[in-house]
Order: structure tokens, then C-alpha cells, then sequence
């Protein structure tokens, strides 16, 4: 589950986020304990506009809110976002009850701006067919990826999140052959080996224009995004989460997508997926999210 909430402006607003944030991990065992198998947890980002009043006058040095990204074609819109809460289990009853009694704890200092339940789709696949997630780094990479380190020293252990609630024209999507899909995605379908790049000048396929290299090498993210879907409604759609050592990396990637490398050749992919929404957080390391609650 993803839970996107603003902070009232309020000074006895931010007294009780920085209790309830403080308490995240206590509530965690609460609700976990019941079910310890199930992996129940919840990861917090916290924003830049309430960044001062939850967390005091030192600030990541790369958070700020999320910037618009405007293309020829398409737009990375920025919308409201002062908490991210990314709530994860294996039983979905963990998440809800979780997920209520937070909202509970929170009550009149938060309004809530986005929710949206993810589910997995048969062997994590997204619903438009394709593995997601199949590029993210593993082992001692993953850290080294997603991780603050000495560069940042006062923040260090803390990572930086972007989320984006993506929405699918998932008719216009299955009128192509498996062919084109897999040109625009930039993988096989079936069994996502990677293809081989564009020609020079020509539009890049997705994995490539999401492919951050600089005279350091490659600057990996870790992905956990999740499909959603209300087919009542016909909407359906991915929620891109991210989690960067460095926030620029993301953005640089929505640059290449959204802009175009070279510019005005976009992402194919933004012809069939629109963003619906966008923030970003700095998600502080368990210690200093423990420590919001200390007397100042």
C-alpha cells in the first residue's frame, strides 16, 4: 500500500507526526506480531516543504520537492506530498490494519492526498505484461545503489524516494503486436532478455532511456513498483516507487524519458502511460526516524 499524506500547518500537527513517526517500528510489532511470516513493514519519506518542522533545520542535501519535467509531448507532473508511507506484508489484512491504525495516530494533522493497493501480478509481472524490476541491483550492489553514504555524512544510512501513480491505456496498449511492445520496453516479453539498443539518434526504448552512466559508470535505483487496478472503473495502472543513493539520478532519468535523449524523441512508453501524480521524500534512516520523538 501507498499512502500519500499532507501535514496541517499547524505546530501541534507536527508534534503529533513527529510522535507517530517516531513510533513506527513499536506499531510495526503491534500489528506483525500476529503474523510473523508475513514481513509486515513500513518505510517513511518525509518531504521537503515539511521537512524543517518534522525534522529540524539540517536537511538532506539533495531534497527538494519533486520538479515538474515537461516534454513536447508529455508531462512528469508535481503534486501535493509531505509523507510517503510504503507499507508492505505478504497478508494483506497486515497492511489495512496497519494502515488504519496509523491513519488513527495521525487523525486531524494529516489529510490524506493518494492511497492506492497494489497487488502482484502473476510472476511480477506489470499489467501492461512485461517484468518490472528486472534491472534493480542485488547483493552488495543494492546498498551501494539506494543508500546515503559518507557523502552526506549527518544523513547517512537514509535514502531518497520518488513516486509516481502512472496510469495505463491498457486498450490502445494490447492493439499492438507483442513485437512493438517489446521495442518500445526495450526486452522479450516472454523471458525479458534485453534488446539491443537504438541506433544513434533514433528513440530509445524505455530500459535504455531509464539507463542513468556517467564517467563513474552506471547509477542503479531500486525499484519496487506494484500494478493497481479498478476494472469497474477501467482504470488501471503502475505505482513507480524509487530509492536512490542520490536523488538526481532519478530525476535524470525522467529528464531522458520524458524529454527525450535527444530531445523531442520521448519515452513510447508516456504514449500509453500518463502520470497522474508526483513527489519525492527523504526516507531517514530508522535511528533518526526513532529520535523524532526525543524531547528537543
Amino acid at each position: 500500500m501507498f499512502l500519500v499524506v499532507t501535514v496541517e500547518d499547524d505546530p501541534r500537527a507536527a508534534a503529533t507526526v513527529r510522535e507517530v513517526l517516531s513510533g513506527l517500528e513499536a506499531l510495526v510489532k503491534t500489528v506483525g506480531f500476529r503474523a510473523p511470516t508475513a514481513r509486515l513493514s513500513c518505510t517513511a519519506g518525509i518531504g521537503a516543504r515539511v521537512w524543517d518542522r518534522i525534522a529540524g533545520a539540517d536537511r538532506p542535501r539533495e531534497l527538494h520537492p519533486f520538479r515538474e519535467v515537461s516534454g513536447k509531448r508529455h508531462t512528469a507532473v508535481s503534486t501535493p506530498g509531505d509523507l510517503l508511507f510504503h507499507i508492505r506484508a505478504d497478508r494483506e489484512d497486515l497492511a489495512f490494519e496497519f494502515e488504519r491504525l496509523l491513519l488513527r495516530d495521525l487523525g486531524s494533522s494529516v489529510s490524506v492526498v493518494d492511497e492506492v493497493s497494489g497487488f502482484r501480478y502473476f510472476d511480477s509481472r506489470d499489467l501492461l505484461g512485461f517484468v518490472d524490476g528486472t534491472a534493480n541491483p542485488i547483493g552488495p550492489d543494492l546498498p551501494l545503489s539506494a543508500i546515503v553514504g559518507d557523502e552526506d555524512r549527518g544523513f547517512a544510512g537514509g535514502s531518497y524516494a520518488v513516486v509516481q501513480k502512472y496510469l495505463h491505456e491498457l486498450d490502445a496498449w494490447q492493439a499492438l503486436t507483442t513485437e512493438q511492445q517489446e521495442a518500445v520496453i526495450g526486452r522479450t516479453k516472454a523471458d525479458n532478455v534485453e534488446l539491443d539498443d537504438a541506433a544513434a539518434h533514433a528513440q530509445k526504448a524505455h530500459k535504455t532511456l531509464a539507463t542513468i552512466e556517467d564517467e563513474a559508470g552506471e547509477h542503479d535505483i531500486v525499484r519496487d513498483n506494484m500494478p493497481f487496478a479498478r476494472p469497474g472503473s477501467g482504470e488501471y495502472g503502475t505505482y513507480f516507487i524509487g530509492y536512490s543513493r542520490h536523488l538526481w539520478v532519478i530525476e535524470r532519468m525522467l529528464e531522458r524519458m520524458f524529454i527525450g535523449d535527444p530531445p523531442g524523441l520521448h519515452d513510447r512508453l508516456l504514449d500509453f502511460s500518463t502520470p497522474a501524480t508526483g513527489s519525492a521524500y527523504f526516507v531517514p534512516a530508522p535511528g533518526m526516524l526513532a529520535s523524532l520523538g526525543d524531547p528537543v
